[in-house]
């Protein structure tokens, strides 16, 4: 028998019931007249405290919630690719058709597809023993990713029958356990699991492997790890969203896991006709084919709006369980912390900082620290990346969100204003940023890339750590009285600055770079800059070398030479020898 009680008090998305009716914490309820869905986040003697995640206008006191009887749950299946959800794991193609283009209250539609047939191979057979976590079966999910069907993490036992390959839908029955204490259990496709319980694992491996997003500043200079997670701090404008997009397009991640977390509906919709017109490199399929976005717009609930991110995180454990790279781009992560100061004040908590809630560290911990690459209980192994946007009031990185969620990130790249408004995109500010991954990815670099490519990439920081220092003098008493060395470093970091760090996303080979290409420009440059140095130090002034518009040159490298040719750079490295031997020649 479902456990009941009746609202005695309103306010906003919280909903106050009348002393203890015997609901559990974290419960799915079903609140009003309308079966709105909520959940139970404050329990005492006297009051049962609930958070609806749809609109509450027009409920009255007296009105029945309704338990479930579990918590607040997404469902595990396949068709959960090339789809997108609300906050709650709601279709927004199936709430569309039934009530129109904004969504209605109360709406009861299914997460996934129930009567799509599925083309499914059985991998088990009569009498093998599953353990927790087994693949059962693999289903063609879309062209770009097979679908592993999994035995629930809590489950184990004896397979008594199961049914041969065949079209199955998702709540058909694929075979029968015998579980330990002897009773019998159907299985199906479907898992339901807590939004705010981690899937389980088996092992947790530190970094090792970079996460090749084909973007120069990122892969060189800021590194993630898969399972790593990262923050883009930035303010209004500066390409949060975008750098996000591009990350999702060309990272080398299995799937994507795109949460739109309270930000603007068009930018929803950017993401949504852009990714269905994108082919992924990879396998030349559409991007969305192993994509999934979970839209909860800034008109949406704002209670749904912090459940947004723990649905997004849950689909993506249950892929890593698989064996698959998942990365997850939350977008943003400050309107979720906003929905949470929000809630917090009508609960009426103390406020800290900025009138959000005193446990804003701690939620935002216990997001990030479900990234990681793992052993699953299968024995395969995946990852979940977490890429956080930040949104700070003004761009002030000070403010309570974009300093907590420092703690407890390794990456962090920051958006640069001034950058972005002279169009430098990536306007990522290489003197703000960091990457604490450096060290765990530098064996990975030296045997996939090249035993100098962190020698290469700490030589590119020394010289921009040195013109920014000179820039300094250069603002006070101008460029002009500065020596010959300093003037080439000035110049060198120019060629960095545009001709590796600035990347232009429209360009069929500059909006992502492999590997090979970005340690090739890079050998280029510092060749040049050894090369300029020993004319400098014979005395060649810079007005002489840079009469041969080879810095030009090689700043427009990454435009002349195409992805799949990197034996090119070689003839660079030969007119930069000609250079040399010819400003010699002239001023001999």
């Amino acid at each position: 028998m479902a456990k009941t009680g009746k609202i005695y008090g309103i306010n906003g998305p919280i909903v106050h019931i009348k002393g203890d009716v015997g609901l559990e914490m974290h419960e799915m309820v079903y609140v009003g007249n309308e079966n709105l869905i909520g959940e139970v986040i404050g329990l005492n003697s006297d009051d049962t405290i609930i958070e609806v995640y749809e609109e509450t206008t027009g409920m009255k006191p007296g009105e029945t919630v309704t338990g479930t009887g579990s918590p607040v749950s997404v469902t595990l299946a396949p068709g959960i690719l090339n789809n997108i959800f609300d906050g709650i794991e709601r279709p927004l193609s199936e709430i569309a058709r039934e009530t129109g283009f904004y969504i209605g209250r109360g709406v009861n539609v299914d997460s996934l597809d129930v009567h799509k047939r599925w083309d499914t191979h059985i991998t088990v057979k009569k009498g093998d023993h599953l353990f927790p976590g087994a693949i059962i079966a693999e289903v063609p999910e879309t062209p770009a990713i097979v679908h592993k069907v999994m035995l629930p993490p809590d489950l184990e036992g004896y397979v008594l029958d199961v049914v041969p390959d065949g079209s199955y839908t998702i709540q058909e029955r694929l075979l029968t356990l015998q579980l330990p204490d002897g009773t019998e259990k159907e299985i199906t496709m479907t898992q339901k699991w807590p939004i705010r319980v981690p899937r389980p694992m088996a092992k947790r491996y530190p970094a090792s492997v970079p996460l090749i997003t084909g973007q120069r500043i990122l892969d060189t200079l800021f590194p993630l790890a898969k399972g790593g997670t990262a923050a883009i701090p930035g303010g209004f404008g500066t390409g949060k969203t975008m750098t996000q997009h591009q990350i999702a397009k060309w990272s080398d991640a299995d799937i994507i896991i795109y949460i739109g977390c309270g930000e603007r509906g068009n930018e929803m919709t950017q993401v949504l006709e852009e990714f269905s017109e994108l082919i992924d490199p990879k396998s030349g399929n559409p991007l969305m084919d192993r994509t999934t976005l979970i839209a909860n717009t800034s008109n949406m609930p704002v209670a749904a709006r912090e459940a947004s991110l723990y649905s997004g995180l849950t689909l993506a454990e249950y892929y890593r369980d698989m064996g698959y790279d998942v990365a997850i781009m939350a977008d943003s992560t400050s309107r979720w912390a906003e929905a949470l100061r929000e809630l917090s004040g009508r609960l009426e908590e103390m406020p800290a900082e900025e009138g959000f809630p005193a446990y804003l560290a701690s939620r935002l911990s216990a997001f990030y620290e479900r990234a990681g690459m793992v052993q699953n209980l299968n024995g395969t192994e995946g990852s979940v990346s977490i890429i956080g946007a930040v949104s700070p009031q003004g761009g002030d990185f000070s403010e309570p969100v974009t300093q907590n969620t420092k703690r407890f990130v390794r990456c962090f790249w920051g958006l640069d204003k001034s950058l972005a408004y002279a169009r430098h995109y990536p306007a990522i500010q290489w003197m703000t940023s960091y990457s604490e991954y450096l060290n765990d990815l530098a064996p990975w670099y030296t045997d996939h890339v090249d035993k100098r490519f962190i020698d290469y990439r700490n030589q590119l920081m020394y010289l921009l750590n040195q013109e920014n220092s000179l820039m300094e003098i250069v603002k006070l008493i101008g460029g002009d009285v500065l020596p010959d060395d300093q003037k080439l470093i000035l110049e060198i970091a120019k060629v960095i600055r545009v001709g590796f760090l600035q990347q232009n996303a429209f360009h069929k080979d500059d909006t992502c770079v492999p590997m090979e290409k970005q340690f090739a420009m890079m050998d280029v440059i510092l060749y040049l800059y050894r090369k300029s140095r020993s004319l400098v130090s014979m005395g060649m002034p810079m007005s002489v070398l840079k009469e041969d518009k080879m810095f030009e040159k090689v700043i427009a490298m990454k435009y002349d030479i195409p992805n799949d040719k990197p034996e090119m750079f070689e003839q660079y490295k030969k007119d930069i020898d000609a250079f040399y031997e010819s400003v010699i020649e002239r001023n001999a």
